[in-house]
């Protein structure tokens, strides 16, 4: 990004800071209270007539987290090379978002980020790019760090960098959002989430949630266009536009750009959603649907993939169908889900599949998470106290079998100051995608390492 861009970010900012001072001012605290109505400027006709700037209305909020953790690797890892472990990492992340209302019908989104992350995982896959250049290099099987090489803004700066640590800052909300009338459209950096999955969201195509992501406060922001329309007795349109960036000459694409379109409306008590994409050189159909039986709710979304000609990957369908249901269980608050996911480039063979370039291609942006194609998730939560519930979730690989098991608890110590102690175990035998594979031409075997983690959260 080139200075005058990055000036005019800094200036944006730096006058929603000044009108803060000068306007009414409402703070987002927790969770809880963020969630709240958001209050718009006054509409008194019997007011005087103000200066504009004094129309214009600010919210503040955010938040810091603090996460140390520990993990433990197997015998047969290519990391004992180095270092046989545990190994300790920690990360701190500070979260600053305003929405500026310029008029009734438009208002301004910022979010700024700062990011510390390091420790012995990140020492330890550094120094293993000298015996596996082409795995570590890879981001999508070992990210470092957070980049905007294609997209369509350079928001990303890092600050300092070594081979044990990383600070970065960047802007990851910054839009301006119109609503006449007829409809909504947002142009800028922001997240939309398309599809009914709760863990697999294969219609979900911008920058979703990995299945084994716990922390779901916010997506990562993309550089688009949307627009929300409304259509009578019908239902609603949604239309994004995603242009991307070559990260080589920084050349806007149409090739690694996307293009979507989803159309949503009812019928009786069911809900149905047809989506249409071009997303890089694959074309996507999907068809999702939505309802109850008796006091459940299910949801189902069917996805086919046309791929890039220029590949050799047939064309393959994804599938995801789930189920969840809320009870009281011992005066105890209740909830679980049940979901299948099915992914039709999955392998059974995973040392040639995680070098396959097409499914590799797919995994570092996002399309897809795993190797294998039918998988079984579920999760439960109670709330043991009104400021304490436990989860447990497990994700599980039918073909194997082997998966992870996700337990965590959740404790709410004040309205503004949450603390999180949980865990990610894995489990199946060698062979497995789970349990570990061999790394191809190696003796070594790739695998997820066990971890557990501590996390506290202060929100303002």
């Amino acid at each position: 990004m080139n200075v005058s861009i990055k000036n005019i970010l800094l200036y944006i900012f730096l006058f929603n800071s000044i009108l803060a001072q000068i306007n009414p001012v409402t703070i987002w605290a927790s969770p809880s209270t963020s969630n709240q109505t958001e209050s718009t400027p006054g509409e008194n006709s019997s007011s005087p007539t103000l200066p504009w700037y004094k129309e214009i209305a600010s919210q503040w909020g955010g938040h810091i987290r603090l996460r140390e953790s520990a993990s433990w690797i197997n015998d047969d890892s290519p990391y004992t090379i180095i270092d046989t472990g545990p190994f300790y990492d920690r990360s701190v992340d500070a979260r600053l978002k305003n929405k500026t209302y310029l008029t009734d019908q438009s208002f301004i989104t910022a979010h700024y980020e700062i990011v510390y992350s390091g420790g012995d995982t990140r020492d330890t896959q550094n120094e293993l790019k000298q015996f596996f250049p082409d795995f570590f290099s890879d981001p999508s099987m070992s990210p470092l760090i957070m980049d905007d090489d294609s997209r369509f803004l350079d928001l990303t700066k890092t600050i300092q960098e070594t081979d044990h640590h990383v600070l970065y800052h960047r802007m990851d909300r910054l839009s301006l959002t119109l609503q006449p009338d007829w409809g909504t459209i947002c142009i800028g950096r922001q997240a939309i989430t398309w599809g009914n999955g709760l863990v697999f969201n294969p219609m979900d195509l911008f920058n979703p949630f990995a299945p084994t992501d716990v922390e779901r406060d916010y997506k990562i922001g993309d550089d688009m266009i949307t627009a929300n329309l409304p259509l009578l007795n019908i239902g609603d349109f949604q239309a994004l536009y995603i242009p991307r960036r070559d990260p080589g000459d920084r050349h806007t694409t149409s090739s690694r750009s996307s293009f979507a379109g989803k159309l949503h409306f009812s019928a009786n008590t069911y809900e149905f959603d047809i989506m249409a994409a071009r997303h890089y050189n694959d074309k996507i159909f999907g068809l999702g649907s939505a309802g109850y039986i008796f006091n459940a709710a299910w949801r189902l979304d069917v996805v086919g993939i046309i791929i890039d000609d220029k590949s050799e990957q047939d064309d393959y369908l994804s599938l995801v169908v789930n189920i969840d249901y809320s009870w009281t269980w011992w005066k105890k608050n209740c909830y679980g889900f049940l979901e299948f996911y099915y992914n039709g480039l999955g392998d059974t063979d995973y040392s040639d599949a995680i070098f396959n370039s097409t499914i590799s291609e797919r995994i570092s942006r996002g399309d897809i998470f795993v190797l294998g194609r039918k998988y079984l998730a579920a999760g439960i939560r109670i709330e043991l106290h009104p400021l304490l519930q436990a989860h447990l979730s497990v994700i599980n690989n039918l073909s194997d079998p082997s998966g992870i098991i996700q337990p965590r608890l959740v404790w709410e110590i004040t309205q503004d100051l949450q603390f999180i102690i949980g865990g990610n175990f894995f489990y199946g035998h060698s062979q497995t995608e789970f349990g570990g594979f061999t790394l191809a031409d190696t003796q070594y075997e790739h695998h997820a390492s066990n971890n557990i983690y501590i996390q506290l959260t202060y929100f303002f």
